[in-house]
């Protein structure tokens, strides 16, 4: 009977969770450049808008990237803070109690 998962399970949790990042990236950055050249061909400024666009959504993912580590590690610490406060303490015998 096993109580733990195998670090095989959580080593591909991991990596699905990066793989989603990364696409999520990837077809951001995408997206907005879609956008920019629709734009930029409509208005007849070529590559301009694409640009920025592109430039404002490397700059967004990696602002969310940042807040999603905070919260995610404020949320481990959290756990971690909880299960220490669930341990019964260990103490010493005290002199009286060792006679």
């Amino acid at each position: 009977m096993k109580f733990l998962p195998t670090q095989r399970a959580i080593d591909a949790a991991q990596n699905g969770q990066t793989l989603g990042r990364g696409v999520d990236f990837a077809l951001t950055m995408l997206v907005f450049l879609g956008v920019g050249a629709l734009v930029d061909h409509w208005l007849g400024t070529w590559p301009l808008v694409a640009i920025v666009l592109v430039v404002l959504s490397v700059v967004g993912q990696f602002i969310k990237m940042y807040y999603e580590y905070g919260a995610t590690m404020d949320q481990l610490q959290a756990e971690r803070a909880a299960a220490r406060a669930a341990q019964p303490k260990m103490t010493a015998p005290s002199p009286e109690q060792a006679a």
